[in-house]
């Protein structure tokens, strides 16, 4: 199964959501690295600041010991806190020293690096969860003992960082969230604006179709003028093309069946053979019937575009009040069961050699009842509706065995009945030019013949 086409709208819709999201996320990435390389750099700031806060309070007694700095001038009290996610330690030969809060934690601080060495790692996986930590080596002058060489260590726990990181990007991601809903939005407005005209030449068209107005009126843009002109210029042509065709034909019918007329007319005045003037006369009578059947098979104008719809009730009535005339002696009932609104959308004449031969047929056949019914195929999606006619008697019936040989063009059911079997033919032509369908069975509520024609939507 073929896949429905996008419309307009939608492909410029998917394309625009995809290069906005695309845009978006190429941004947004851009500045999560850029935030994320920021706060590492201010982390890696912060803990150099204790470090060096470290350095200016601690002090290095002539024996070789340590002496920390006092508890209220240490860098952030958060450091005398146990398990605070701050830590500090001191490792030189032979000393250490730890923060209170990293007194009974496994942290990695037993590296040491040399004078004026700095290295910052991190995050670092450690029994306490992950750290980043910065180390700096110094070279600590005591008197009388020359040179330590001491490493300050400072580690933070990750959760704060990752708090304010995962808050930026909260943040982030729902103002990039909310600023492509909003331009999606927009970009829909204005698809909607500049497709307005595009929509106004469809439902134009649609109108002409349905017979509501003759051309495409209205200021379209540039781009458009010179397709509607088109439009208008085709519409116009197939109509005068239409009425050409009709006259011609017209003319035609005209020059034939004059002359043909005179013919029967000195045949059936003047003396002379009776046998010759028989057969002489059928011959004319058929080459009539001929010329009748060719024109009004070339009159079929078929399936149209910018047809005008044509209301079938007023039109049946008009066929049915003459074929009563001529089967008077018949007395046939002829019934209608015509949906409301049910229209043909084609020529006037071709409507009428349609149901015209199907209900002469009925008539011919039936015994008492001819029952004519009319409904409106609707399909969502397609710009007029289809139609159904369905024609019954309650005459003997076609067996299934005949149908097609009934349908040739010539072939009369019955030679008994007058006529020449060209009715069905023109049916058939008109079907056929209207992309319709003709099924032929038997009736099920009057048990004569049912002719059923299928004409399809817009």
């Amino acid at each position: 199964m073929s896949r429905r086409p996008l419309s307009l709208a939608a492909r410029s819709t998917l394309a625009t959501g995809l290069a906005l999201a695309a845009f978006l996320g190429a941004t947004g990435f851009a500045l999560d690295r850029a935030y994320y390389e920021g706060a590492i750099s201010v982390l890696r700031d912060r803990l150099q600041g204790y470090v060096y806060a470290y350095l200016a309070g601690f002090e290095v007694s002539r024996y070789g010991k340590l002496i920390p700095p006092d508890p209220d001038k240490l860098p952030n009290p958060d450091f005398s806190r146990p398990g605070s996610g701050l830590y500090a330690a001191v490792i030189g030969e032979g000393l250490r020293w730890d923060s209170p809060s990293a007194l009974g934690r496994d942290l990695p601080f037993g590296a040491r690096l040399a004078p004026g060495q700095t290295q910052f790692r991190g995050p670092v996986p450690t029994k306490v969860g992950r750290v980043y930590l910065l180390s700096q080596g110094v070279a600590w002058l005591v008197p009388n003992r020359g040179e330590i060489n001491l490493t300050f260590h400072v580690a933070e726990n990750e959760a704060q960082f990752e708090r304010q990181l995962a808050a930026y990007r909260r943040t982030l991601f729902g103002w990039m969230a909310g600023l492509g809903v909003a331009l999606l939005l927009l970009q829909l407005l204005l698809l909607r604006w500049s497709l307005s005209p595009l929509r106004r030449v469809s439902s134009d068209l649609a109108r002409i179709e349905r017979g509501e107005r003759e051309r495409l009126s209205g200021r379209y843009p540039p781009e458009l003028a010179s397709l509607t002109r088109s439009l208008n210029d085709f519409i116009q042509s197939e109509r005068e093309h239409l009425a050409r065709y009709r006259n011609t034909l017209a003319d035609l019918a005209h020059s034939l069946k004059t002359p043909l007329a005179v013919v029967r007319s000195r045949l059936e005045s003047e003396n002379g053979s009776l046998e010759l003037r028989r057969d002489v006369l059928d011959q004319v009578r058929r080459m009539d019937e001929i010329v009748a059947y060719q024109l009004s098979r070339a009159a079929t104008s078929g399936h149209q575009t910018f047809a005008a719809p044509v209301p079938l009730a007023p039109h049946a009535e008009e066929v049915v009040r003459g074929l009563e005339k001529v089967y008077a002696a018949k007395n046939i009932l002829c019934e209608f069961d015509i949906e409301e609104g049910a229209r043909f959308y084609g020529e006037q004449g071709d409507l009428l050699e349609l149901i015209g031969n199907l209900l002469e047929n009925a008539f011919k056949w039936a015994n008492h009842r001819v029952l004519l019914t009319a409904r409106l195929q609707i399909v969502r999606g397609a710009r007029r509706p289809g139609l159904e006619l369905i024609v019954e008697d309650d005459g003997p019936g076609i067996p299934e065995d005949k149908v097609a040989l009934l349908l040739q063009r010539g072939v009369r059911g019955d030679e008994r009945v007058q006529g020449h079997g060209i009715g069905l033919a023109i049916v058939q032509d008109i079907v056929r030019a209207y992309r319709a369908e003709l099924e032929v069975d038997r009736s099920p509520e009057l048990g004569g013949a049912r002719f059923r024609v299928r004409l399809p939507e817009g």
